[in-house]
């Protein structure tokens, strides 16, 4: 058994930048990018295949004929070309069916460098699993005729608000190094029951951790290494309006640190219990929106501030 998985294609996610001429990107979407490790003499379709089971033969070699399975060159593979261990396989995905978003995001501010977009809920930031076309990204590329568009930052699917984008490559390293360095003051908004014995504001710490299923995320005994302040703004027929201030920057994390302090987010599918998946109810957006970010603008040294215009309605 330990031979024949050695023997079997491993290929990796690598960034686009090894890519030694660039591709366009096509309806807004650019080409996702596989590393071959291993190869024993397998054809591009096979290595294809056996790395992505859920997609068929057929769909590979269409894609091959429109010229959207390339390597590093920017050469067409063809379905009998040979892997090459240490190559790289560029390809761009591809959805059948794929379920419209029915919210619109706007844009709030835009200069040489940085684009300040307010997402709705449902919207995915990126492409990812059963979402392409319909993603906060691909909407503003093809809006704005943006290539080089890339997130600063990211929020969940499910939560509304602020994410602030690079579209000049010669500035992104700076950019970037204010989320990498935490230079970026964050609040967020939520909606959840009101609390009576818990004395706000209050500090919630602990150590997160990946949970079952995948896409959970769970607390364990131990160093923490995540952390939110909350406080309350207001609290009206047993609801409160809760401000939440991540310290740390862990998945999910404001959303299990609500749950676990016994005051979930309305609407949270995930948290304490997961429930059933299921087609989205977009009458229940899960009630919470990051509300305003601040940062010094490392370009100019200007105070930066902005806030999310969406809602929260109980």
């Amino acid at each position: 058994m330990i031979k024949s998985l050695q023997k079997m294609p491993v290929l990796q996610d690598c960034r686009p930048s090894v890519m030694k001429k660039p591709l366009p990107t096509i309806n807004g979407v650019g080409p996702s990018c596989m590393r071959i490790m291993h190869n024993s003499g397998r054809s591009v379709i096979e290595c294809l295949t056996r790395r992505f089971p859920g997609i068929a033969r057929e769909a590979w070699i269409s894609r091959m004929k429109k010229g959207r399975v390339v390597d590093e060159n920017g050469a067409r593979l063809e379905p009998g070309s040979t892997c090459r261990t240490g190559g790289y396989i560029y390809y761009y995905r591809e959805l059948d069916e794929e379920t419209p978003i029915p919210f619109e995001e706007s844009i709030l501010y835009r200069d040489d460098h940085i684009l300040v977009a307010d997402k709705p809920h449902f919207l995915a930031v990126v492409p990812s699993g059963r979402y392409l076309q319909e993603t906060l990204l691909v909407r503003l590329k093809q809006k704005l005729m943006l290539d080089h568009l890339v997130p600063l930052h990211r929020i969940d699917r499910e939560t509304a608000g602020l994410v602030i984008f690079s579209h000049n490559p010669e500035s992104r390293g700076k950019c970037a190094s204010l989320f990498r360095e935490r230079r970026v003051w964050k609040i967020y908004e939520a909606l959840a029951p009101y609390a009576p014995d818990i004395q706000f504001p209050v500090e919630r710490s602990s150590r997160i951790i990946a949970g079952k299923p995948f896409f959970r995320m769970d607390e364990e005994e131990g160093t923490p290494n995540a952390q939110t302040r909350i406080g309350i703004i207001e609290t009206k027929d047993g609801i409160s309006r809760y401000r939440l201030e991540p310290l740390t920057g862990k998945k999910h994390q404001l959303r299990l640190h609500m749950a676990a302090l016994g005051i979930p987010i309305i609407n949270d599918r995930i948290y304490p219990v997961t429930l059933p998946l299921a087609e989205d109810d977009f009458s229940r957006p899960l009630k919470l929106v990051a509300r305003s970010v601040e940062f010094t603008d490392p370009l100019t040294g200007r105070p930066m501030r902005f806030e999310s215009r969406i809602e929260l309605i109980d």
